[in-house]
């Protein structure tokens, strides 16, 4: 009983104190990715090596919240500007995006976004960033079985998206080729 009413009051003196307030001010988009992304400087961090290349699989199944953009798609968008910013040349940086499960209609145009029967809700939110990204190179690779599972066909998706048999053939390819898969 002692336990339990310790464990209370514990949990209790949680509830009632506030969270700590995040400082968002030094944080700024660019220089890739000029309107998402936002990165912070950090100061006395060991330098990256000169010669750094990445080659980064993002995961991404979560859906964004309603009405905003995906944060497994803004995490490639902070990484790619975060390291160029640090002083990796952008040619040294490669990076692809494997979505699947409902994140996967958060690739569909304005126009597919709007009438697909899961959504029925005007612009996707996430579609600028998507091809802001696609057009810095970094790849965006769909599940198929997430394209039969939704109803998303070709005509569906933001241009140069790619559709491959599976997220885990994706990642096992990309494995292969270099890439390793961010934990975040």
């Amino acid at each position: 009983m002692m336990r339990w009413m310790m464990a209370l009051g514990f949990g209790g003196a949680l509830a009632a104190s506030p969270l700590a307030a995040q400082d968002m001010s030094a944080f700024t988009t660019g220089p890739v990715i000029a309107d998402f992304g936002p990165h912070a400087p950090v100061s006395g961090m060991a330098a990256l090596p000169e010669d750094a290349r990445f080659a980064i699989a993002f995961d991404v199944s979560a859906p964004a919240a309603e009405g905003s953009l995906n944060r497994g798609f803004e995490s490639a968008a902070r990484f790619f500007n975060m390291a160029v910013a640090a002083g990796v040349p952008e040619e040294n940086i490669k990076l692809a995006v494997v979505v699947h499960g409902r994140a996967g209609l958060e690739l569909l145009t304005n126009a597919a976004h709007g009438v697909h029967p899961a959504l029925r809700k005007g612009d996707n939110p996430s579609a600028k960033l998507v091809e802001a990204l696609l057009g810095k190179g970094v790849r965006f690779i769909l599940c198929g079985q997430t394209t039969a599972a939704y109803g998303i066909a070709p005509d569906d998706l933001i241009d140069g998206v790619e559709v491959w048999l599976s997220a885990i053939t994706a990642h096992a390819l990309l494995q292969q080729q270099g890439y390793t898969v961010n934990p975040f």
